[in-house]
């Protein structure tokens, strides 16, 4: 199937996104993560997991892992980690990773028929891990499930930490896909984030991983950063490019002080101005376009032969928490502090803290902080912004055919909201679809909100980043 050009899949349009430039949910769920609640406790995941083992085909898994350790601190992260160089913290964390591996899997179907598609390791810095915890890990993580021949299994880098025998490693412990870090390859941007990074050594573990056979690899910029500039960027665009990349994600920096304490140290007259940040991404978008890369949504750009490419051209795209995937029939089971996961109609979250996470695996109990049951409605609303975020549009008719509902009726709140975006031009309203504009795909979380009940009708609004 030809790929359409990718100056015909999103337009930047500066005076659309000013106007529009709100706080919105990211969607990686629905309901979104700050509607969970803790009046859903341990007892109302372990119903979700024999509900799934009551299933006669259950779905196939996907599993997150979350090693919260990091070496060192980068000012610009408000992720869940832990600074230490103690490998005696890893060493333990993983004991009880795999005493919760055993807890949740007693609770669901025999291991000969737990169908693991998905594996991914997250942080923190999942390399700050030593190869004989690596190797212990994915052991224990084998024990208990079944991976698949044709599983995707991944792994967060920095590159600081590894070097060519750590990337071996990965590829003999089954690991064939890689997500670098780079954020910047500016030497003064480096220096305000506390993340000083040779491209030397980013490179060298890429060309390791292509080496040994890894099918993806991923590079996580970051625009909007303290010091950051139009020509400092734009050099760092082209040292990307110059590797190409299968996938790059492109994320937006968002300066919330009172919410990620690291970012305290950055000076607030360091970080870009809104108009200067609007520049950075303008740049970064029409760079990536004339190199050839796809617009996938919200943050991602992927090769046209890519499978994220592949699967929004067939209408099969999903995304989760941990982003676009191509695997909707997953039910997601997260280990560790924070992780985030889902079964069935059910989210929950894990408790945040080492202490938390220990005590409750000590008293044989699953390590849950708050959760949510979804409601027919909320998997209906579900649906439809799923379509919005990874189709760019919405078909009634399908919607109607699965949920058997008249969707004008169903939607009527939302329907008459749609004309002032179609007025700006942000979507068009035709016969037998809602189509997101190329102008209106930077903005898609805009419009999906409209068909967010909970954002319209919560007694308190959640805090979220701003769309751009």
């Amino acid at each position: 199937m030809p790929t359409t050009p990718f100056s015909k899949q999103v337009a930047f349009d500066e005076a659309l996104i000013r106007k529009y430039d709100e706080s919105a949910p990211r969607y990686t769920s629905y309901p979104t993560a700050d509607r969970f609640h803790n009046r859903f406790t341990e007892a109302d995941y372990r119903k979700a997991l024999a509900a799934r083992r009551e299933m006669s085909s259950p779905e196939p898994l996907s599993v997150y892992v979350h090693l919260p350790f990091c070496s060192t601190i980068c000012y610009y992260c408000a992720c869940n980690k832990i600074i230490t160089k103690d490998h005696g913290r890893s060493a333990k964390y993983i004991r009880y990773l795999a005493n919760e591996f055993d807890l949740v899997t007693r609770l669901i179907e025999d291991r000969e028929v737990r169908a693991l598609k998905q594996l991914h390791w997250g942080g923190g810095t999942p390399t700050f891990l030593s190869h004989e915890e690596m190797r212990t890990l994915m052991g224990h993580l084998r024990k208990h499930f079944t991976v698949t021949p044709d599983a995707e299994v991944s792994i967060e880098i920095d590159p600081r930490k590894v070097d060519e025998a750590t990337v071996i490693l990965l590829a003999e412990l089954g690991f064939n896909r890689i997500s670098v870090g780079v954020q910047d390859f500016n030497a003064d941007v480096q220096k305000a984030i506390n993340r000083i990074q040779s491209e030397e050594e980013t490179l060298s573990v890429i060309h390791a991983a292509r080496a040994q056979g890894f099918v993806s690899v991923n590079i996580d910029l970051i625009y909007g950063l303290p010091r950051q500039t139009l020509a400092g960027f734009a050099e760092t665009l082209d040292r990307v490019i110059s590797v190409s990349p299968d996938r790059i994600a492109l994320y937006n920096y968002a300066h919330v002080p009172h919410m990620a304490k690291p970012q305290r140290r950055i000076a607030l007259e360091d970080v870009p101005k809104p108009e200067d940040k609007l520049r950075i991404l303008a740049l970064a978008i029409e760079k990536l376009g004339d190199a050839g890369y796809v617009y996938i949504g919200m943050d991602h750009f992927a090769k046209p032969d890519d499978e994220l490419a592949h699967a929004q051209r067939e209408g099969t795209l999903h995304r989760n928490f941990q982003g676009y995937t191509t695997h909707a029939d997953c039910d997601l089971l997260a280990f560790g502090i924070s992780g985030i996961g889902m079964v069935g109609p059910t989210y929950v979250q894990s408790v945040r803290t080492l202490d938390d996470y220990y005590a409750a695996l000590d008293a044989q109990k699953l390590p849950v902080l708050r959760g949510y049951t979804l409601t027919r409605d909320d998997e209906l609303r579900r649906a439809v912004i799923q379509q919005l975020m990874c189709q760019f549009e919405l078909e009634p008719a399908k919607i109607e055919a699965r949920w058997g509902i008249r969707f004008d009726d169903y939607f009527a709140a939302e329907r008459a909201a749609l004309p002032p975006l179609a007025e700006d031009g942000l979507i068009e309203c035709l016969p037998d679809r809602i189509k997101v504009t190329d102008r209106g795909r930077l903005l898609v979380r805009t419009v999906a909100m409209v068909f967010d009940r909970h954002l319209r009708e919560a007694e308190t609004q959640g805090k979220y980043s701003k769309v751009i």
